[in-house]
């Protein structure tokens, strides 16, 4: 199995790096974060492709390098995305556009990019797609990243739709309140302690919950897995 991780320098992007490699794939990782996307990869004997996602012409390069390292693609995982909160009547339009662009455009980019390679080599392949449970919850000053993380999910849909028919599955993961270094800086004991009471286990997710997941989409178990919006939440959303 060969597969590129955008964001897999950290947090669920690198754990989902980690766990595709101990399943024995071959991984590159995709990320603006040099030094820490570097060792990840080497950790994991992998290739590093510094880019940023909102450059659109980068990501192409960045996606094409990767499959060439690789020799070829079976796994599209687009974890890379960012965190941004403001209210809703406050939001400024070029906030806005800065999180759509990450969290939803570099999305289709890559899909486009890897998809053709996944046609041309006539054997299928996996895309996994971050979202979040903010696609269906929402939440409150997070007017443009909660419609950022919709946005995957219809584009997954219609990604399922389109590319089915070249033995390629679309999915994506949305995860619920993950301890990552995403906004680690907003967050405190007590809020943790809050979201944690949320689930009926009683805890926050851990990258390794979300990694599991994606593990399972790339796998062969999968194959009659499409088009669908998986809650990883520990049952705080449940639609």
């Amino acid at each position: 199995m060969r597969a590129v991780v955008t964001g897999g320098a950290q947090g669920i992007g690198a754990a989902i790096v980690r766990r595709l490699s101990a399943d024995g794939a071959r991984v590159a990782v995709l990320d603006r974060l040099v030094a820490p996307g570097q060792a990840v990869a080497d950790e994991v004997g992998g290739s590093f492709h510094a880019v940023d996602l909102v450059d659109v012409a980068a990501t192409r390069a960045a996606v094409d390098a990767a499959t060439s390292a690789l020799g070829g693609l079976d796994v599209l995982v687009n974890n890379a995305g960012i965190l941004r909160f403001a209210a809703l009547l406050d939001l400024d339009p070029d906030a806005w556009d800065e999180v759509m662009a990450v969290n939803a455009r570099s999305f289709l980019v890559t899909t486009q990019r890897a998809a053709r390679t996944m046609v041309a080599q006539g054997t299928g392949g996996s895309i996994i797609n971050l979202a979040s449970m903010a696609a269906k919850a929402g939440g409150a000053g997070q007017g443009h990243y909660a419609a950022s993380k919709a946005a995957v999910a219809a584009l997954t849909r219609v990604t399922a739709l389109e590319l089915g028919e070249h033995g390629i599955r679309a999915n994506c993961l949305c995860p619920g309140y993950v301890l990552t270094e995403m906004g680690a800086a907003t967050r405190t004991a007590e809020d943790v302690a809050t979201w944690s009471s949320y689930s009926p286990l009683g805890r926050l997710g851990e990258p390794d919950d979300v990694a599991g997941v994606a593990a399972f989409l790339a796998s062969p178990d999968a194959s009659y897995l499409t088009g669908q919006s998986i809650n990883v939440t520990g049952g705080m959303v449940m639609h």
